[in-house]
């Protein structure tokens, strides 16, 4: 079932979100909102959601990057960013354990914050702790555009936006963004926008 995406400005998405217990994790109603959450993630299309998005202040997102969510970016943007695919993961109750001082800075967007993007600097490298579907204890290593993806997904259960981390003179809409700099590597839009 397809859920309703919450926009910037629902408190739920400034809240600290509650950890789940081992008896919630592997319930059946928490079960199905994984589910419902990736179909709503897939449709949007995106590449992460976070429990909060939906409405719901518990610690809980999912990552996926599908390789056709890459299709129309080129060998050299795929390079500049450090994208390459990612499998369907469930992270729940996740802590940040190791952020590299190394940062990327890159346009990001938010299914929450519909219709904008903005750069944003971010660790190149990150190692997280967490729980995964099952309740049981995983630990990640992610670097580049994975790193990304889920610094932004933990930010949400934090109940930080991206725009809290922004660039703000690189603040566009999406139509603005694709008009103006795309195909253009981050430090020549920095270097236009200084």
């Amino acid at each position: 079932m397809r859920l309703k995406i919450v926009q910037a400005g629902e408190p739920v998405l400034r809240q600290l979100a509650r950890p789940l217990i081992h008896a919630e994790i592997v319930s059946p109603d928490i079960q199905r909102l994984i589910q419902d959450m990736r179909e709503t993630m897939q449709d949007a299309p995106g590449v992460g959601l976070a429990a909060p998005q939906v409405g719901l202040s518990i610690q809980l997102a999912i990552v996926e990057d599908r390789p056709q969510s890459v299709g129309d970016l080129t060998p050299e943007q795929l390079t500049e960013r450090e994208r390459t695919a990612v499998p369907f993961q469930v992270i729940i109750n996740p802590t940040i354990t190791y952020a590299s001082e190394e940062r990327a800075e890159f346009f990001e967007g938010c299914l929450s914050v519909e219709g904008f993007a903005a750069i944003v600097p971010r660790s190149r490298t990150v190692r997280v702790e967490f729980l995964n579907e099952k309740s049981e204890p995983c630990t990640l290593e992610a670097s580049g555009w994975h790193a990304r993806i889920l610094q932004h997904e933990i930010d949400h259960l934090q109940g930080n936006l991206y725009i809290d981390r922004m660039r703000p003179r690189s603040f566009a809409t999406v139509d603005n963004l694709t008009r103006y700099w795309k195909g253009l590597s981050t430090s020549e839009v920095l270097s236009r926008l200084s």
